[in-house]
């Protein structure tokens, strides 16, 4: 702060002794105004202001008055259309933005820069709902406007912001029904880029009218955008609040459950999709949905199959070649994502259960030596075990134990009993892909008691070297750790 005062004293000064810096512009045509703005220093702002309202016939234009002196200065602008509003919004200063619009005009429209952004836009865009409530507060005539045909409605939800749009709604309740120039309502953006279920709340709070309108392009309202996306929870919010949108369909005829079934080819499909995120099938709409065929005259059912299955090897095509051409849309500047469509062939299922075979019984061998040889040795007398009362040694036995119990069921799993039975059905694929997905999940469990099993018997062992010991403790865990750091970014 006193850094501040310092910085304002020699300021000061400097206009004291030569006040027609006060509008002397730089390379980029940038007042000092638009700087202090830019960098949010609310004291400098309100010096420069101050000392522009006292100036005089001769000090600055001839004739020129305290208040149209300080507008002229405010609504000056730079190489890229930007005054100082527009450098105060985008910085997120409220005291700011409250100095600049002290001296102007309630009445005065600030137009859009270079980017077609007007103050309220940028200060929409970043999410300053405090911001925007003294925009649209102390300015009447407030553009709302954005590039590419958006609104500061879209703005806000770009940013994801519900505080943002409460306050834009509250003030300019007829925008939740604008398009952009490719059709897109603030709804559309939210379902598209997953935002919080806060938001989507809000928006349909505002006009609930909106959950109806699709786009140009494809005829996509916002619950098929969310589906498209994966956005389960989104979807679920729509539907909750506006059920009756799930019978819109786009261009093509696809409905909701279709892109579900996109979305979800190695999901049971059925109840167990439709609950997960709270989504209920309930919904008697769903039943006519399922029975709907879309585009390649398909039902929901059948492309889910076709997505799994070789029988429909044309179809299987045909739904790719669209999916891929929908990769190529975006909105908000946000590309579809990637639709992950690999074929389920039964080579494919076979090379990933043999795959787990061999992980398993690999496994389940080195559990098996670690018993044989366990740490320590034994006493010969009575071959008890030499570390029996030491807790790493017992936490040892316990996870090497978990992980010999996992990889023999993982084991049992792929060579059940009813698997030659199985195989005798149609259904067996089927069976055999949720198998191998349950068994990964064993798997996986019997990886990590395995590694806290090497952990804990390497700790025991090497307990006399006790900085060996630490390290060959820490050596798994952290690079388990590290492997998980990776997969989850």
């Amino acid at each position: 702060m006193k850094r501040r005062e310092k910085g304002s004293d020699f300021i000061e000064q400097i206009l004291g002794k030569c006040p027609s810096l006060l509008l002397q512009m730089n390379a980029k045509g940038q007042t000092p105004l638009h700087v202090a703005a830019r960098y949010g220093h609310s004291a400098i702002v309100k010096l420069l202001i101050k000392s522009c309202a006292k100036a005089r016939d001769g000090d600055l234009e001839q004739g020129m008055g305290q208040i149209s002196a300080v507008r002229e200065m405010l609504r000056i602008r730079d190489e890229e259309s930007n005054t100082a509003l527009h450098e105060a919004a985008g910085c997120g200063n409220v005291e700011v933005v409250k100095a600049l619009l002290e001296f102007e005009d309630p009445d005065f429209q600030y137009s859009a820069n270079k980017k077609q952004e007007t103050p309220l836009y940028i200060a929409a865009r970043r999410g300053y709902g405090v911001m925007l409530s003294i925009l649209l507060d102390k300015s009447k005539s407030t553009a709302h406007g954005g590039p590419h045909g958006r609104t500061v409605l879209h703005a806000a939800a770009m940013a994801g912001d519900a505080e943002a749009i409460r306050v834009i709604l509250k003030k300019k309740g007829n925008l939740t029904k604008e398009r952009d120039e490719d059709g897109h309502t603030p709804l559309h953006y939210a379902a598209h880029l997953g935002s919080r279920l806060s938001v989507v709340e809000e928006l349909l709070k505002g006009d609930v009218s909106a959950a109806y309108i699709g786009d140009k392009k494809r005829g996509m309202t916002p619950l098929l955008m969310a589906a498209r996306q994966g956005h389960v929870g989104t979807v679920s919010k729509i539907l909750s609040l506006c059920p009756d949108c799930c019978e819109k369909v786009d261009n093509k005829g696809l409905n909701l459950l279709h892109y579900l079934a996109f979305r979800g080819p190695f999901s049971p499909l059925g109840h167990s999709l439709f609950k997960r995120g709270g989504i209920e099938i309930a919904y008697r709409s769903f039943r006519n949905l399922m029975e709907l065929e879309g585009a390649f005259g398909m039902t929901p059912k059948q492309v889910y199959n076709a997505l799994r299955s070789e029988r429909y090897h044309n179809k299987q095509k045909q739904i790719k070649e669209l999916l891929e051409e929908i990769e190529n849309d975006q909105v908000a500047e946000e590309p579809v994502h990637h639709f992950s469509l690999g074929n389920v062939s039964t080579e494919s299922l076979e090379r990933t259960r043999n795959s787990h075979l061999i992980v398993a019984a690999l496994i389940a061998a080195i559990a098996f030596a670690a018993v044989i040889t366990v740490p320590g040795g034994s006493k010969t007398e009575k071959g008890t075990l030499l570390l029996i009362d030491e807790a790493a040694f017992k936490a040892f036995v316990v996870t090497n134990a978990i992980a010999f119990i996992l990889s023999v069921s993982a084991l049992t799993t792929h060579f059940g009993v009813l698997d030659n039975i199985l195989s005798q059905f149609s259904f067996w694929r089927e069976a055999v892909l949720h198998r191998n997905r349950s068994v990964a999940e064993i798997l996986g469990y019997a990886t990590v008691a395995m590694l806290i099993a090497f952990s804990t018997g390497s700790y025991v062992v090497l307990q006399p070297s006790y900085g060996l010991a630490i390290v060959s403790y820490l050596i798994p865990p952290a690079f388990f750790l590290c492997m998980w750091i990776i997969c989850v970014k």
